[in-house]
C-alpha cells in the first residue's frame, strides 16, 4: 500500500524580516551607548573648565554668567575681552559679593596676564609686578595715550577690558596712580605733568567703574608727575618707562596704608604746588 505524501510547504520569503528585526535593535543600542558616552563626556568637560576658572580665580558667582575666555597655549585663562552688558549698578552690586585677593591670587592674576600679553604680542604695552602694596599694574603710555592726551586710545580697548575684567573679580580696593616723565608740559589743558598725570589716572578710575562695575567706594586715584619714577629720565629708554598709570589692587598691608574712603572716588592731588 502507497504512503500518502503530504503536500510540500510553501517557503517563507519573509525571514529576512527577523534578521533585519536584529540589526536594528543592535543599531538603536549602539546609538543609546554613544549618546550616553557623549553625555558623560560634556559633563567631564564642564568640569575641567570648572575646576581651570576656580584655579584662575574666577567663579560663576562672581561672572554672573558664564564667561568666553581667550585661550593661551592649551589652558583658557583669561575672560572675554567684551564689557559685560549688565547695568552699572548691578555690576557694582555683584562686586561687593566677590572675595577679597590674596598674595597667591596675585601670583595668579600676574601669570594668567602675563601669558596673554606674550600671546597677544603686548608684552611692551603693560608691565605687571607684585610688591607689598599689592598687585601693580602698569599701563604703559605708548599702548593706552597720545602723548600729551590724558584720553585713553580707542585702540587699546581690546587690552584694557582683559585686564579690568581679569581685576574685576575681587573686592580689595584699587588705587589708580598716573606718572610722567621729567619733561615739562604746558598746554591750554594741562599747565604740568601733575595735571596730566592725575587726569590720566581719573580717567583710568572713571572707566574702570562705569564700563567693569568697579566698586567706587574702593577707589581713588592720584597724579604723581615726574616724581616718582622708575626709571632714568635722562634716557628716552627711561622717560618711556616712566610715563605710566599703575592700576595697583591693594593687599591687606598695603589697604592699611592708604586714605579711609568716605563713600566717592577720590582724586589725591600729590602735587604740593601747581596741583589742578
Amino acid at each position: 500500500m502507497a504512503l500518502k505524501r503530504e503536500p510540500e510547504k510553501h517557503p517563507n520569503h519573509e525571514r529576512w524580516l527577523v534578521s533585519y528585526g536584529d540589526l536594528l535593535t543592535l543599531l538603536l543600542a549602539v546609538f543609546v551607548v554613544l549618546y550616553a558616552m557623549s553625555l558623560a563626556d560634556k559633563k567631564k568637560v564642564e568640569e575641567v573648565a570648572e575646576s581651570l576658572r576656580e584655579s584662575f580665580g574666577y567663579s560663576k558667582a562672581s561672572l554672573g554668567a558664564k564667561p568666553v575666555v581667550i585661550d593661551s597655549g592649551n589652558i583658557s585663562i583669561v575672560p572675554s575681552i567684551k564689557p559685560q552688558s549688565l547695568p552699572v549698578q548691578q555690576r557694582q552690586a555683584q562686586g561687593k559679593q566677590r572675595a577679597y585677593a590674596m598674595e597667591k591670587d596675585f601670583g595668579t592674576i600676574k601669570a594668567s596676564l602675563d601669558a596673554y600679553l606674550t600671546k597677544s604680542g603686548n608684552r611692551g604695552k603693560v608691565s605687571i609686578d607684585i610688591t607689598r602694596r599689592g598687585l601693580v599694574v602698569s599701563l604703559k603710555e605708548a599702548g593706552f595715550f597720545d602723548s600729551g592726551s590724558a584720553r585713553i586710545k580707542a585702540g587699546s580697548e581690546e587690552l584694557f577690558s582683559v585686564i579690568a575684567q581679569s581685576l574685576s573679580h575681587y573686592a580689595n580696593p584699587y588705587r589708580i596712580e598716573g606718572h610722567t616723565d621729567n619733561v615739562p608740559i604746558h598746554t591750554g589743558q594741562f599747565r604740568s605733568n601733575w595735571e596730566l598725570s592725575t587726569m590720566r589716572a581719573t580717567n583710568v578710575l572713571q572707566k574702570l567703574v562705569d564700563s567693569y562695575g568697579f566698586d567706587p567706594a574702593a577707589m581713588s586715584a592720584a597724579g604723581y608727575g615726574e616724581y616718582r619714577s622708575v626709571a632714568d629720565n635722562g634716557a628716552a629708554e627711561g622717560r618711556a618707562k616712566n610715563r605710566r598709570v599703575d592700576i595697583v589692587m591693594l593687599s591687606s598691608g598695603g589697604e592699611a596704608g592708604e586714605p579711609v574712603s568716605s563713600g566717592k572716588p577720590q582724586v589725591d592731588r600729590a602735587a604740593t604746588g601747581n596741583g589742578i
